[in-house]
């Protein structure tokens, strides 16, 4: 593996002295560096931690269990939105690295200690998921395809809630119901194949 790493921290097309400064810190820990998602992921005792990401505007750390870290920089933020249990530090150059080094050094070891005492992120939203107007009143109208939204599994029930309330419009959001309704009664989640 360590030479698919090294191949991949010489040939990223982004950001490849940022990701190789971040690399060389990261490689300090106890973790086990891995390639998933085509990034690399440091990984303590099996469990994702950190991953390195290169963005438009940015070069992160991405924290696998970051809502869990201290942040009293406030440097560690959602990737987005929706996000609960991610958080990234964001960078924009080796300078701004090296300046804030102490400060990742220090997440980096609470991410470890979060990791080695088991603690886990608990995702209120999913057993709090507020359904919009328009899926409760399919709902309503069809307790068969109740039964079959109820039957999903939370993310997936989630996604599609969060989806269809994206819409700004009532009618977009009953017809996003109804064109994914098929998916839902087969319990497919809106990325499944």
């Amino acid at each position: 593996m360590a030479s698919r790493l090294d191949r991949y921290f010489q040939h990223t097309r982004t950001w490849r002295t940022e990701k190789q400064r971040l690399r060389a810190i990261l490689l300090d820990f106890p973790l086990t560096e891995e390639l998933k998602w085509r990034q690399p992921c440091y990984v303590f005792e099996g469990a994702n931690v950190v991953i390195v990401g290169g963005f438009k505007q940015t070069v992160d750390l991405g924290f696998f269990k970051g809502a869990l870290l201290d942040n009293p920089h406030g440097l560690l933020v959602p990737p987005g939105p929706h996000s609960q249990a991610s958080r990234q530090l964001r960078f924009t150059s080796v300078e701004e690295i090296e300046e804030k080094e102490p400060i990742i050094r220090a997440t980096i070891e609470n991410a470890i200690e979060v990791e080695r005492a088991g603690l886990r992120v608990d995702f209120k939203q999913k057993h709090e998921l507020e359904l919009v107007a328009e899926l409760l009143a399919k709902m309503e109208a069809a307790p068969e395809f109740k039964a079959a939204f109820e039957a999903l599994t939370p993310g997936r029930q989630r996604g599609y809630n969060l989806f269809f309330g994206a819409a700004k419009q009532s009618k977009t959001r009953a017809a996003r119901i109804e064109k994914h309704a098929a998916r839902i009664f087969e319990g497919k989640g809106m990325h499944d194949r």
